[in-house]
């Protein structure tokens, strides 16, 4: 029996459903107060809930349970959310690291992320060799994850099969007021300005793809990057806006201008408590122009990338299907 945590995110309901298709048990432990709403073509004898924060209803849910596939996570750029997201990313997993070692669990994947690795520069190419170095680079996020690898390593060290996988920026049909699919819904919304940095990406399909594969290898005590390929914030705008029949945006946006945008967005939440469009951090990491080498999954699991315009064409479609595009 399978344990999926964070089942009703992005990654982890397009675990679940590749779990399904290939006849795998599992349970998608998801919060009682989740919106289910990318699990609704799964059985719901599936569905169990705990918090990743609440060891008694983790135990509960890893009754039977060989093997977790953790993909639950919280991603902010915002000081606000910081707390939380420590507790969520780095105790969450801490706790279920501790419970594995304690009911014998037989194989623990880690869904990770290309952040975790470490930015020691604006530019380069990272391979699974990198080593964290602290620099402005790096996001709180990033340090979060990274945080949480080192407990994930600390279970392999005491005889915990395990093994680390890390996406770039996952590509899919899912909710785009979330995490990184309001890529979309800033394209959707014909935004004028597009960053000089390089987007990292990968589609939903392959990530969850690639995390069966490892359940049934049972690769441990390694680490892969998870990346089908990266291009210009610029060129990726323009090609999904022709998948949505949109106007793309047309101007590169100036540090000054970012940086006023900033503040704006700042003094916004501070009177409306809305959520920042864009912070100091996210609008850092919008001017990287790292690359990140897939070569170890392409050799160990024989793997073909799905290509990006394949991949827009799917998700533009499948939001349009839904209906999920404001009107």
């Amino acid at each position: 029996m399978i344990l999926v945590t964070g089942a009703n995110g992005l990654i982890g309901s397009f675990i679940c459903k590749e779990l399904n298709a290939h006849g795998l048990a599992f349970k998608a432990l998801v919060r009682p107060s989740s919106d289910l709403g990318l699990l609704n073509d799964l059985p719901a004898e599936c569905l169990v809930h705990g918090d990743m924060l609440d060891q008694t209803s983790l135990e509960e849910a890893m009754e039977g349970v060989t093997c977790i596939i953790h993909a639950a996570a919280m991603l902010s750029f915002h000081k606000k959310d910081r707390r939380r997201m420590r507790l969520v990313n780095v105790e969450g997993t801490r706790l279920l690291v501790n419970l594995a070692l304690k009911t014998g669990t037989r194989y623990f994947i880690y869904i990770s992320s290309v952040a975790a690795l470490g930015r020691p520069n604006r530019a380069g190419i990272v391979d699974e060799s990198s080593q964290w170095t602290p620099s402005k680079w790096n996001t709180y996020y990033a340090e979060t994850k990274y945080q949480a690898e080192l407990e994930v390593w600390r279970g392999i060290q005491e005889n915990l099969d395990a093994v680390i996988i890390n996406p770039s920026v996952v590509l899919g049909p899912g909710d785009w007021e979330r995490s990184s699919t309001k890529i979309f819904k800033y394209t959707w919304d014909e935004k004028r300005y597009y960053t000089d940095g390089r987007l990292n990406y990968v589609d939903v399909r392959d990530v969850s793809n690639i995390v069966r594969q490892l359940v049934e290898k049972r690769i441990s005590g390694e680490r892969f990057i998870v990346n089908a390929g990266g291009m210009s914030y610029k060129d990726f705008f323009t090609l999904a806006a022709s998948k949505m029949n949109k106007r793309p945006p047309s101007k590169k946006a100036p540090y000054w201008a970012l940086r006023i945008t900033v503040v704006f967005e700042q003094l916004k939440w501070i009177f409306t408590g809305k959520t920042p469009l864009i912070t100091k951090e996210s609008a850092r990491v919008s001017k990287n122009q790292i690359s990140y080498d897939n070569t170890k999954i392409l050799r160990e699991l024989n793997f073909t990338f799905a290509g990006i315009d394949e991949t827009l064409e799917w998700t533009c479609g499948e939001f349009l299907k839904k209906n999920q595009y404001p009107k």
